[in-house]
């Protein structure tokens, strides 16, 4: 007994489209400065990199001082996967920035990146 194409077709297309939203959690694939750098001055750029497209509108970078106060960065203009900032007046210390995103597939995912400042 054969099974006709269209019922394999119509098997098939709600798996591809099933796959695609699982693997599109937005997860980092580059940052700027990286995790546990050390980096020797008072100011750097912020650049979370995504594997995917990413909302910015509904995303944003956080940094936390050596004291725990935070900050909401601006979001910069970018490559629609990157969230970027700028942050200044940068004290010798250990940072964290904390990222939260909404991916494409409609989940929001967050993490954090520590860095430390040493002249």
């Amino acid at each position: 007994m054969t099974m006709p194409r269209s019922y394999l077709y119509f098997l098939a297309v709600p798996l591809v489209f099933v796959a695609d939203a699982a693997f599109a959690h937005a997860i980092v694939v580059a940052s700027t400065p990286l995790p546990n750098e050390t980096i020797a001055a008072s100011e750097t750029e912020v650049e979370v990199r995504f594997n995917s497209r990413v909302d910015r509108a509904r995303s944003r970078l956080t940094l936390v001082g050596p004291g725990g106060a935070s900050v909401v960065l601006p979001l910069a203009d970018g490559a629609a996967e990157t969230l970027k900032s700028r942050a200044s007046g940068l004290e010798d210390g250990r940072y964290r920035i904390l990222w939260q995103t909404l991916s494409v597939d409609g989940h929001i995912t967050h993490g954090e990146i520590s860095f430390q400042v040493k002249r």
